[in-house]
């Protein structure tokens, strides 16, 4: 016995002075360093692509056209100039920043299910053309925080699709249709569809069991369960 409470008070014990910190990814400050990380990737590949003649471009995406595969998964890596980049940068940093103060996880897992099925969806449903940015990403973190909000009742994730919304929520007028814009209204809708669809899924709320209804029957002392489950 004695061992086991030598090693509970070696495990609990504070770290000595001096040592450093370890980084935590859902800290806010370890999810802004990440975050800047990210955009800083983004520079850097406009930056070389710019440099040669934007030849990246050719892994675009293009609907329905096999060549443009390969946009499904770097359509959000590429843009076509400084001004496109500089004009999403702001809103990758902050509304992908609030996604990754719930964890480095939880923020890869809604990124690729943005990423595959979001330009998937665009791939099948966009018309004929060229696709690229970050603005479906983005759309599809915004989709995944209200639907995150909706399922879970969650206060601190309302509170964040809340405080995202109000900075940002006049981005939402882009999922309408537009034939008048160079962006795709389509790859909006598909990158939002998809971080809903992640939002759902992942935070679906349990249902009730048939011990549970029964054990709402009846019997002294119990009550049949108020509200019902939310999928």
């Amino acid at each position: 016995m004695r061992v086991v409470w030598r090693e509970a008070r070696e495990n609990n014990r504070r770290p000595e002075p001096g040592t450093e910190p370890r980084f935590d990814p859902s800290s806010w400050s370890g999810a802004l360093v990440l975050m800047c990380g990210f955009v800083a990737v983004l520079w850097i590949v406009q930056l070389v692509n710019a440099g040669e003649h934007y030849r990246l471009n050719r892994f675009d995406m293009h609907p329905r056209e096999t060549d443009g595969l390969w946009g499904i998964v770097t359509e959000p890596f590429l843009h076509d100039g400084y001004g496109h980049l500089a004009s999403n940068t702001l809103p990758v940093l902050l509304v992908g920043w609030a996604l990754m103060i719930s964890g480095l996880r939880d923020w890869l897992t809604v990124t690729a299910i943005v990423i595959v099925l979001g330009d998937a969806a665009t791939w099948l449903a966009a018309p004929s053309g060229t696709i690229v940015g970050a603005n479906a990403l983005v759309f599809g973190w915004l989709g995944y925080l209200i639907a995150r909000a909706i399922f879970s009742r969650k206060v601190r994730w309302i509170l964040t699709a809340a405080v995202v919304l109000l900075i940002f929520g006049t981005l939402l007028g882009n999922l309408l249709p537009s034939y008048h814009s160079t962006h795709s209204w389509q790859a909006h809708v598909c990158g939002f569809g998809a971080g809903l669809l992640a939002g759902a899924v992942l935070h679906q709320r349990p249902g009730r069991g048939r011990s549970g209804r029964s054990r709402g029957r009846g019997g002294p002392g119990t009550r049949p369960a108020e509200g019902s489950p939310v999928s």
